[in-house]
């Protein structure tokens, strides 16, 4: 079977099928002098003969020939005629059809066979030279995202968490065992290294798959309704409760509660919320009867859940209940061979929402994408990525595509602390995160809170805090 191979297109082979031997020869030259590897046929069972024995990266046909035309070499190519007895079925390269001035009714036809595009006799050099070469390219993208798609395949197959590296390939391996069991599991990991995903993983793959996975973010809820949203209310019990409300303990009865940011949940109802994961039964606000509930808990948090225990912000005991078992995720940074495969995965999914072909990223964009610290992780990538879709629909993904902070040369520049020094405060080095993301969204807060992973009410205390407004 013939199969088409990566290359340069200088180093391109091509398959040159032509009955006119005078057109064969200055056809040929013209390709051989701009480095590639021609090989001639004078019809299509020779062009078929010729496929039957070597690798080729494209064809040139033309459609007038004896023996076997164009059009019937098309079909057989793309499948629509059967081979003949005996024959292997081939996997045809990309192909491009020359057809003779006011044939162009026939040069449809190619192309509603499979054929790339197609050119008039005689052909203009550059002309040739330049859709040889847009084949070449389109057919390489092609390629690469099949063979990236094979990799997601092979390597996770974990739905939207990508990557293949060793880190990636430990969180797989945790979330197929813990998949089978109902324990408790604390993820932590910065904002943006796809804790939520982690977690609808494990129930995905679990008994609970067909109940409910239930999500709330804690930290995005005001301390006054958090009762009500973990535990519920009967209607009356305040302000404003004109009917009865069922908390994500209830919603999530006989699946998968997800709480993020758990390490906001406020002293005052770390006690009941403790209570609840013990005794698995919850008491909605204006009622005196617990209801049992029965729920599998993930929690997650971007914070060191066992300093702020050691601070007194966070119950010791309720810490203990959460960790049970803790899945600690990687940020970005640390795993750079990955950046590649997701930067692909979102050019794939912008591509199909703005409903234009998939972008190439540029090598030195790729690099850079490579280099860069990446503080807001992979939620910051998918932002990066879906700005040059939205700044322009078509062309490469080039250095300049991306944002001025990806593209810094101080944006790649790890600090150095030497042993001695002063080490940067917490709050220093976050307002100074705060900033940059601010800058990188150009001042647009709901880009701004994207970024850093936060909801935008944190994200306002946070700039009021450090007079970033």
């Amino acid at each position: 079977m013939t199969e088409v191979v990566a290359e340069p297109a200088g180093g391109a082979r091509v398959l040159l099928v032509e009955d006119e031997p005078n057109m064969a020869r200055t056809l040929a030259k013209i390709l051989e002098r701009k480095g590639y590897e021609v090989a001639t046929a004078g019809n299509g069972q020779m062009a078929l003969d010729a496929l039957a024995g070597g690798t080729f990266h494209v064809i040139v046909t033309d459609l007038n020939m004896p023996v076997m035309d164009g059009m019937a070499l098309l079909r057989r190519l793309q499948g629509d005629a059967a081979p003949p007895a005996g024959e292997r079925r081939l996997l045809s390269p990309p192909t491009i059809v020359l057809t003779g001035h006011g044939s162009t009714q026939a040069a449809v036809e190619a192309m509603k066979l499979g054929a790339w595009d197609y050119l008039v006799k005689p052909c203009n050099p550059d002309e040739l030279l330049m859709t040889l070469a847009q084949v070449l390219r389109m057919s390489d993208l092609e390629r690469e995202n099949r063979r990236l798609r094979e990799v997601i395949e092979r390597t996770q197959g974990f739905g939207e968490i990508i990557g293949q590296s060793a880190a990636m390939q430990d969180i797989y391996q945790a979330i197929t065992a813990l998949a089978q069991n109902a324990t408790t599991v604390l993820i932590t990991g910065e904002s943006g290294t796809g804790k939520e995903l982690v977690a609808h993983s494990i129930h995905t793959r679990g008994p609970r798959a067909e109940r409910p996975f239930i999500a709330l973010n804690c930290g995005a809820v005001s301390d006054s309704l958090l009762d009500s949203q973990l535990f519920g209310h009967r209607r009356g019990a305040f302000t404003g409760a004109i009917a009865d409300h069922e908390g994500v303990f209830q919603a999530a009865h006989g699946g998968t509660l997800f709480l993020d940011e758990i390490a906001d949940i406020p002293a005052a109802l770390q006690v009941k919320f403790l209570r609840a994961i013990q005794e698995r039964e919850v008491t909605p606000i204006g009622s005196n009867r617990p209801i049992k509930v029965d729920v599998r808990l993930i929690a997650a948090t971007n914070r060191d859940l066992a300093a702020e225990v050691q601070l007194g912000n966070f119950r010791s005991d309720l810490y203990y209940r959460l960790n049970v078992v803790h899945l600690p995720l990687p940020p970005l940074r640390e795993r750079r061979e990955d950046v590649p495969l997701l930067a692909r995965h979102y050019i794939e999914r912008y591509a199909a929402t703005f409903n234009v072909a998939p972008k190439a990223i540029q090598t030195a964009a790729l690099a850079r994408l490579e280099s860069y610290e990446w503080p807001g992780n992979i939620r910051e990538l998918q932002n990066v990525i879906e700005r040059c879709f939205a700044l322009g629909p078509t062309g490469d993904i080039t250095l300049a595509s991306l944002t001025p902070l990806v593209r810094s040369p101080a944006a790649r520049t790890e600090p150095v602390v030497q042993f001695g020094a002063e080490v940067p405060s917490l709050e220093a080095t976050e307002r100074v995160l705060m900033a940059a993301a601010l800058r990188q969204a150009n001042g647009n807060k709901n880009q701004t809170a994207r970024i850093l992973g936060i909801d935008r009410q944190r994200l306002y205390r946070k700039l009021e805090k450090y007079g970033l407004e």
